[in-house]
Parts: structure tokens; sequence; C-alpha cells
């Protein structure tokens, strides 16, 4: 979803013949709008986390569930079923959520490019989902938006450095590697976080 965001921007708003420093400061805004997002949704899940205190056996089985929501996601990632694509596709071709993102796309406006980037975070993604489980399990609304800060400024390098290099990208095999390798990496996190969930719920 984020790397979907971030071609189409870069393709429809940024000529190719824009200074680098220019570019640089797009695509910043665009994720600065992201992170906020992120913040907004963390501060909601570690609420709702403090209003519903997790029992350690309780918080094992959220974490177990999460680690197999991880290993979905990478399962779909690598194309070997559907589960991610449908439930992204089901809200991103929202008819609202369609337009808005029209609407933004087309504008010159600098602003757009950070509101694309708060559309993009509160659209779902995969690696967020776990993150939103750690902020729910911290039980607290500050606790809950530092994880999520943690978590969209620990992604800025790479989705700076996609953008700069999107044509490169698009024109080889590099990106499917990428996803290949990115899938393999989320299953084995999954996979281990579903035994930790496991370990605490029976213990």
């Amino acid at each position: 979803m984020c790397g979907g965001f971030v071609m189409a921007y870069t393709s429809a708003k940024i000529a190719p013949s824009t200074s680098s420093s220019r570019q640089f400061f797009y695509h910043l805004i665009y994720n600065l709008g992201r992170i906020s997002a992120y913040a907004m949704l963390g501060i909601l899940f570690g609420w709702l986390g403090s209003i519903i205190p997790f029992s350690p056996k309780g918080s094992g089985y959220f974490y177990f569930a999460t680690g197999l929501i991880m290993v979905l996601m990478g399962l779909s990632l690598m194309g070997k079923i559907k589960f991610l694509t449908s439930l992204e596709s089901s809200i991103a071709f929202n008819p609202a959520i369609k337009k808005l993102f029209s609407i933004l796309i087309h504008s010159k406006n600098l602003g757009s490019f950070y509101g694309l980037g708060m559309l993009n975070g509160f659209l779902p993604c995969g690696l967020v989902y776990f993150f939103l489980a750690s902020a729910a399990l911290s039980g607290s609304p500050l606790w809950g938006m530092i994880t999520m800060l943690i978590f969209g400024f620990s992604t800025i390098p790479a989705l700076l450095g996609f953008g700069f290099i999107i044509g490169f990208l698009h024109g080889s095999g590099l990106r499917e590697m990428m996803i290949k390798l990115a899938s393999i990496i989320i299953m084995v996190y999954g996979i281990y976080m579903a035994y930790i969930g496991y370990r605490a719920a029976i213990g």
C-alpha cells in the first residue's frame, strides 16, 4: 500500500525535471502526513488498551493472533493467498476514499502531499497491524503514540529512497525481489510472535 502511494504521487505530481532538494521536500511532507496518521492511531489504540486491560494470558493470545496475521500477510505479499490484498482493496476502492485520493493526487498544492500521507496512514497495511497491537498492549495513549511514532520515523529512510529510485525499481526485477524478501522476514517474525504469544498463553 505504501509503495503504491509513493509510485502514484511520484509519477503524477513530481516532474522529472524537479530538483533533488525539492523532491526530497515533497517526499518529506508526504511522510510527515503518514506519521501524523500513525500517531493518531497510536493514541486511539493506546486508549483502547487502557480501558480494556490485558492479562498476561490475554496478551499472549493477542500476540499469537497478531503473529498469525503477519504470517498470512507475508503469504499474501508473495501472492500465495489473497488475505491482505482483499482487505486492502475493499477499503482502498471505497468510493469516498477513491474520490479523496483523486482530488489529492491531481492537486498541485503542497498540502496535498501531506493529505496523501495521512490518507495512506489510515488505510490497511500489514506491518501497521503489529505496531497497533503493541500500542494497545502498552495500555497508554502516550506510549501508544510513541510506539507508532517510532515505527513511522523508522520507515522514512526506506520510503524516501523508494521515491527517489522509483523509475529504476519500476523497470527492473529488484522490486519483486525486495517484496519476496520482505514477505519472508514478515512471516519469520510472525512465527516468532505467535510462539511468544503461545508460550505466554499456556504459561
